[in-house]
């Protein structure tokens, strides 16, 4: 069991495979963004070795992002050897859903148990235009085969002001008058180069809540309020879906952070908005021994902050999210 200095027991941890993706979503990245050199990321090996090590400190919950984790080279191998861990109960995905329409079975098969897919709106037009290039009939594609693989499917929403913060989000909500699906709305967070964008764009749960409401009606709370993961649920009459909203900024929920995140050129994140990191990658590339890296890790883990310090205007600014994993 790993914990922090505030008793949280630190057990979930998502690991970035990799910078680069295959789209330049207008709150994620600057568009002639520069990626990393792929001998300065984690190898398959030390990936391997560093699940291993996490999972014998009690990490039991594991998560792959990116940048995009599908365009990562061997992806299907690396799933499988981390669902075969001893210790691994779970491997799930966050994936803007390009490539599933012919990965999705061959993952499954490996050992994924579920994607959460990212869609900001079902406009073909505005979906263009807030990741520069992508078309949404690919991602519909994806989630279609993801379900048939029998992975389970979430599907995320980043809010940006202006952009799809009215009747786009209306018509994703509306998907769970139809599918047990859960659709999550995710408020926009503040990094690097493109904070000033963010935080101009910052669509509270608030205002999303009476927009929703207006068009398709009341909405009530799921398990009392408590949170699955990171989401506040709710349901819309009959409906068969939930809603969640993440509202790291306006709501955080620091007191029940378990995660814990490994960068794609291995750096221990300990909070998403918070720039301190481990180097994990120097010693392991130093032949540390794997008592000598538990003890790295273990020693970041207590120094875990307790949560972001936006309100004081204290920005992460060291990278932005393609660089950390959502």
């Amino acid at each position: 069991m790993s914990l922090d200095r505030f008793g949280r027991n630190i057990n979930y941890l998502r690991i970035s495979l990799t910078d680069k993706c295959n789209l330049r979503c207008v709150y994620c990245m600057p568009e002639d963004i520069t990626f990393r050199p792929r001998a300065e990321l984690l190898q398959d090996d030390e990936i391997d070795r560093l699940v291993r090590i996490f999972a014998e400190l009690g990490f039991h919950k594991f998560r792959l992002t990116g940048g995009e984790p599908t365009v990562r080279a061997n992806v299907v191998d690396i799933v499988g050897r981390i669902a075969a861990t001893p210790g691994v109960q779970t491997v799930a995905m966050t994936t803007n859903g390009l490539l599933l329409d012919k990965l999705a079975r061959p993952l499954a098969n490996a050992g994924l148990s579920r994607v959460n897919v990212s869609i900001d709106t079902l406009n073909p037009e505005k979906f263009r235009k807030l990741t520069r290039w992508g078309d949404v009939e690919e991602v519909w594609a994806g989630i279609h085969a993801a379900e048939e693989a029998g992975l389970g499917v979430k599907l995320n929403s980043v809010v940006v002001r202006n952009y799809n913060d009215k009747e786009d989000v209306v018509d994703i909500a509306r998907l769970t008058l139809f599918q047990s699906w859960q659709v999550r709305f995710i408020e926009m967070m503040p990094f690097g180069d493109v904070s000033d964008f963010q935080q101009a764009g910052i669509v509270s749960q608030e205002e999303l809540m009476v927009t929703i409401s207006a068009e398709l009606g009341p909405m009530q709370r799921v398990d009392d309020g408590r949170l699955d993961g990171e989401a506040q649920l709710y349901q819309l009459e009959e409906a068969p879906g939930q809603i969640g909203f993440i509202s790291s900024v306006t709501q955080p929920f620091c007191a029940s952070c378990t995660r814990a995140r490994l960068t794609a050129d291995g750096r221990l994140r300990l909070c998403l908005l918070r720039e301190k990191e481990v180097d994990l990658m120097t010693p392991l590339r130093n032949s540390a021994s794997d008592d000598q890296m538990k003890a790295i890790i273990e020693e970041g883990i207590w120094h875990k902050p307790w949560g972001h310090k936006l309100g004081e205007d204290v920005i992460p600014l060291n990278r932005v999210m393609s660089e950390i994993g959502g």
